[in-house]
């Protein structure tokens, strides 16, 4: 597009680097720290002009009306209070306060609400939409023979993360730890090609493997967010809902309308409605909608500059939303990176024990698997020491594995915040995996080519998967 052109260098940078999501969550972290009570006041606060102080926001970290009195989130400082509460045999639960509780009604919709919930529902849009592309003729998930590599090593990248951690749930006994599993699964996309460009040089073919990994990555969070973290129980009967709103799209697209604003304005909205009355996550509403925008019949692979001059709805619709996305990453840090420094915990090292360890292990382990017992190969150009490291590279959760902490440790089931605050240090400590990044390399042997490796543009390293 030509307004990218004219973008000062320092602002493009800004944009192009997720630098607004590390500002705010590095705004977050310092707010907490200095001044708590006014940062869980911001958090919370009610943008329907109920008085915050007194009332419950409407809303938990994971899109559940909450109607007891101790609010979406307890921080640990507030588990003294809550024990007051006990000691007159009063307790948080929302099945004993009673029907003159407060309802999600009365509170209204809480800023921490509108971000996570409503406002992420565009970023997982864009993620899906990277995932529905990555299937068409073309795209890094297209041919099965290309892609069975990788995706066999995205499945070690799940389930090695997930064994760490639950080992090490095992080990410590702290079972209240469990629902958390699924945090360390997550790869972040955004910071993880950006390591691997400054690591692999541009074009080289592991920043393809990669990417074609964190594509099939965020597909299967998406999935596990969905399955195994609702955020209620399950009332399916609103899915036929979410069956009419693709209904509609398919006779938008019949009646040859172009513009995404039809198809995000009411199929989309419907969709959305339907998945928080369904009871899963609300933040994954629009998915239903990307594959039902008229788009390409081909992909020219994620981050590919030829996509920017494809003016079809649905990449008009990543286009127009992209740099509002970056934004609005820049809220969801300042509004969930918010951690108290004393809240590491053991949650804290599982999490990062998932990411660091579980995640390169079980990348390299089904990498062997594939090539050594299937018969499958790497692409040209690798080895395992390329694997290895790009294992690592991969454990940067971030940004999703945030987002799953929130959904995991709702604050209906974990009143205090304890656990919640715990993981997402570890989540936040996954940059860590960066710096690892360069050192494993290091230790491996992998070198920075002078050249573009392979040859290829970086901005289509993903079609070389």
């Amino acid at each position: 597009m030509s307004h990218k052109k004219q973008r000062p260098r320092a602002v493009a940078f800004l944009y192009e680097n997720s630098m607004f999501l590390i500002a705010g969550a590095v705004a977050a972290l310092i707010w907490a720290n200095v001044a708590p009570e006014s940062y869980k006041h911001f958090v919370h606060l009610d943008l329907t002009g109920g008085d915050s102080q007194h009332a419950a926001p409407a809303h938990d970290d994971a899109g559940h009306e909450v109607t007891h009195e101790t609010g979406a989130t307890e921080t640990a400082s507030d588990t003294e209070a809550a024990s007051k509460d006990d000691s007159h045999g009063k307790t948080a639960s929302t099945d004993e306060i009673g029907e003159d509780a407060p309802t999600a009604a009365q509170h209204g919709v809480t800023l921490h609400f509108l971000i996570n919930d409503i406002l992420m529902a565009l970023f997982f849009a864009i993620a899906g939409k990277e995932v529905w592309e990555a299937m068409l003729p073309g795209g890094a998930l297209s041919d099965p023979k290309k892609a069975a590599t990788p995706l066999l090593a995205t499945v070690g990248g799940v389930l090695g993360p997930a064994a760490v951690y639950m080992a090490g749930v095992f080990l410590t006994g702290q079972s209240e730890l469990t629902n958390g599993w699924a945090i360390p699964c997550a790869t972040d996309i955004a910071f993880s090609y950006l390591v691997a460009r400054m690591i692999f040089g541009q074009g080289h073919p592991a920043i393809a493997f990669l990417l074609l990994l964190a594509i099939a990555d965020d597909a299967a969070g998406l999935v596990i967010l969905a399955v195994f973290y609702p955020a209620q129980p399950l009332i399916l009967e609103w899915l036929g809902l979410v069956v009419a709103a693709m209904a509609v799209g398919v006779g938008f697209q019949k009646l040859k309308l172009q513009s995404f604003w039809w198809y995000l304005l009411i199929p989309g909205v419907a969709s959305w409605f339907a998945f928080y009355k369904a009871g899963i996550h609300p933040a994954l509403g629009l998915l239903p909608i990307i594959p039902i925008m008229p788009h390409a019949k081909s992909d020219l692979g994620i981050f590919a500059r030829e996509e920017l001059k494809r003016d079809d709805t649905l990449n008009a619709f990543e286009h127009w939303w992209k740099d509002k996305i970056e934004l609005i990453l820049g809220l969801f840090g300042l509004v969930n990176a918010g951690v108290a420094m004393t809240a590491v915990g053991t949650g804290t090292w599982l999490v990062l024990a998932g990411l660091i360890i579980g995640k390169p292990v079980g990348i390299l382990f089904m990498t062997w698997l594939a090539v050594r017992v299937f018969g499958l190969k790497m692409s040209e150009g690798m080895n395992y020491r390329h694997v290895a490291t790009l294992g690592m590279i991969a454990a940067i959760g971030f940004t999703v594995a945030l987002f799953v902490s929130t959904a995991a440790f709702p604050a209906n089931k974990f009143p205090t915040g304890v656990e919640l605050d715990s993981v997402k240090m570890g989540a936040l400590g996954s940059f860590a995996a960066a710096g690892l990044s360069f050192l494993v390399a290091k230790l491996v042997g992998v070198k920075k080519p002078n050249s573009n490796g392979n040859g290829a543009p970086a901005e289509t390293v993903a079609q070389a998967a």
